[in-house]
């Protein structure tokens, strides 16, 4: 018997809905609508676990639960009171909400929250803990159900986390150095800059290694949350023996090394301690060369085709004149690597210019609140 299809919604960060959308392509995820923050599709609960398993610039993984009108209180809590609330929430469960309210009678986004937690806790004896007042970073929530609510024109929208902690999280980053750059966003800039696992790649300002380290993973093609926990786990309709055999399947497909080198590389030795740690943790460490090193001593390429891959400081990030770092960067691409490209973020048209490279624009994101653009320089003539 064929398993019932269920709309789902991945979130991702502003700017990284087409790579998010060709993450679903090549999964095999079908029947896609890509929008502002995310992209819809359609799918079984198998490939909602494979989701949340394999996509590297996700956020969220959301499974839509019901789309409804409703522009009264009365109106809310008698078509909630019908919701099938128990196929997400047990009865020692904890519920939040996160609602938004956009030109609708229904605007007072605690008092929504406070009549639909009711409504779960009446159907299911769950604790109702109300509305979740921050934003995405706040989910060290483990033992909590989270519930969206987007009302649009007095139009309900109620969606079911299932990834629980922030996909970011991947379990591996204990340690952190300065400015950290998130996990989904390491792997955007991987996945759109045209690097492949079979060439060698060098981040020389690594920080705590994320880049160097999504990039080990990518290349030995390892689960972005082979070593975490999901919310969909505590499910009472989980499928563990499902879990188990896509778990499965994705160890078996796992390469035992990357084809090509990744070094990774930093002036600061508690960084470059810090993405030793992380390696490590990540099961990656026999992967990437780690080394202390500034910017400005002379590389010897193991190859001649290559990428540098990184995150250099934005000035306004860490509160000093960086100019001579950018350029120091693109002397390095025109005298120790020649023939290799480069990918960098960037918050500051000004910077881009030190660098000396013709670019081409990949995307536009944000890092710690901070407007970015991703930028790949031209391949070499």
């Amino acid at each position: 018997m064929a398993e019932r299809s269920l709309d789902f919604y991945s979130i991702t960060a502003p700017g990284l809905e087409r790579i998010l959308a060709d993450e679903h392509c090549r999964a095999g995820f079908t029947r896609l609508d890509v929008s502002r923050g995310g992209v819809a599709w359609r799918g079984t609960v198998r490939e909602l676990y494979r989701a949340n398993l394999w996509l590297r610039t996700a956020t969220r993984v959301l499974v839509r639960v019901a789309s409804f009108r409703a522009s009264s209180f009365a109106e809310l809590e008698s078509r909630a009171a019908k919701l099938p609330w128990g196929r997400f929430v047990r009865a020692r469960d904890n519920v939040r909400f996160r609602v938004t309210s956009h030109k609708s009678a229904l605007y007072h986004s605690d008092a929504v929250a406070e009549r639909l937690a009711k409504c779960v806790a009446a159907a299911t004896g769950c604790a109702p803990a109300g509305k979740l007042r921050a934003q995405e970073d706040d989910d060290g929530l483990g033992g909590e159900q989270l519930f969206i609510v987007r009302i649009d024109h007095d139009t309900l929208t109620l969606s079911a986390d299932s990834s629980g902690a922030i996909l970011h999280k991947r379990g591996y980053r204990q340690e952190l150095a300065k400015a950290p750059l998130r996990e989904t966003l390491a792997a955007a800039m991987l996945l759109s800059s045209g690097w492949t696992p079979a060439d060698q790649l060098l981040d020389p300002m690594c920080g705590s290694g994320t880049i160097p380290i999504e990039a080990a993973l990518l290349a030995r093609n390892i689960p972005p949350g082979l070593h975490r926990e999901f919310r969909f786990e505590r499910w009472p309709g989980f499928d563990s023996n499902a879990w188990l055999a896509i778990q499965e399947a994705a160890t078996a497909g796992m390469l035992a090394r990357a084809p090509a080198a990744i070094i990774a590389a930093d002036r600061d030795a508690g960084a470059v301690a810090a993405a030793m740690s992380n390696a490590e943790r990540a099961d990656v460490a026999a992967d990437i060369e780690i080394v202390q090193r500034p910017l400005s001593e002379s590389w010897t390429p193991g190859s001649e085709r290559g990428w540098v891959i990184t995150n250099p400081p934005y000035g306004i990030r860490v509160g000093t004149d960086v100019r001579n770092l950018y350029a120091k960067l693109g002397s390095l691409l025109r005298t120790s690597l020649v023939g290799w490209r480069l990918g960098m973020l960037s918050a500051s048209p000004e910077l881009d210019r030190q660098v000396g490279l013709a670019f081409d624009r990949s995307f536009d994101s944000k890092n710690g609140g901070i407007p970015v653009r991703f930028l790949v320089s031209k391949s070499p003539s």
